[in-house]
């Protein structure tokens, strides 16, 4: 488990930190442990794959972290923010100021357009310009033509590039990413990661990115192994 012990130093350039995570959910059969004493620091700016077999816990992993579950034990730090101390309004403000998130699923609005999709973040956050932002990304991610073009109008790589714009717009210090790529072509997967990686080294966001995909993985700074909710390797 990580060193619970903080400099100053540590603190100024630590962008996570857990510390004994534990999961555990209520079966009729009896308690399953899907996190057990799972602990790390993460500094800032760095990538950080988070790899394992399915059901090792990896999601639930990066749902602690990012402070949309709460864990049974331990404690998660994002960007000097104690999230377990937080409600869940509490939360819901730190993700909105500290956080962008990339799914497999895209998680798209289907009423919105491509553009008002990138809008929504910096609406919901109340910036008083959220359309020069918005066009600005998009046309980043090579959108600048499909501004006006509805989820369903567009391809699933054309759709993950929404996503991102939409992860990056609010320049967020941590960005998520689960199976980017997972609905994706080869092909179509690897252009994604390009982008993917281009922009975090541009804005110096610190990533965690949870992947099945070992290529995908080496492409990190690190990786952190889980085999049975417990961590492996860091």
């Amino acid at each position: 488990m990580a060193d619970t012990h903080e400099s100053p130093v540590q603190a100024s350039t630590e962008s996570l930190r857990a510390e004994g995570l534990g999961k555990r959910v209520p079966l009729p059969s009896g308690e399953l442990t899907i996190l057990d004493g799972v602990g790390f620091t993460i500094a800032k700016g760095e990538a950080v794959a988070i790899v394992g077999a399915s059901g090792s816990g990896k999601s639930t992993l990066l749902s602690l972290l990012a402070g949309l579950d709460v864990p049974s034990d331990g404690s998660v730090k994002l960007d000097g923010a104690a999230l377990s101390s937080l409600d869940e309004d509490g939360r819901a403000r730190v993700r909105g100021e500290k956080v962008g998130f990339v799914f497999q699923s895209f998680q798209l609005l289907p009423s919105l357009t491509a553009l008002e999709n990138v809008m929504l973040p910096l609406e919901l956050r109340g910036d008083d310009d959220a359309e020069g932002p918005a066009r600005a990304i998009l046309a980043q991610v090579g959108l600048a033509e499909r501004l006006g073009h509805y989820p369903r109008q567009l391809s699933g790589g054309e759709q993950q590039r929404v996503a991102l714009a939409r992860a990056f717009v609010t320049r967020p210090a941590v960005l998520f990413a689960d199976e980017p790529t997972g609905n994706l072509d080869t092909q179509t997967g690897q252009a994604i990661v390009d982008l993917l990686f281009a922009l975090n080294r541009e804005s110096g966001t610190t990533l965690v990115l949870v992947t099945h995909d070992e290529r995908l993985a080496a492409r990190c700074d690190r990786i952190l192994r889980l085999a049975a909710g417990r961590l492996v390797t860091a």
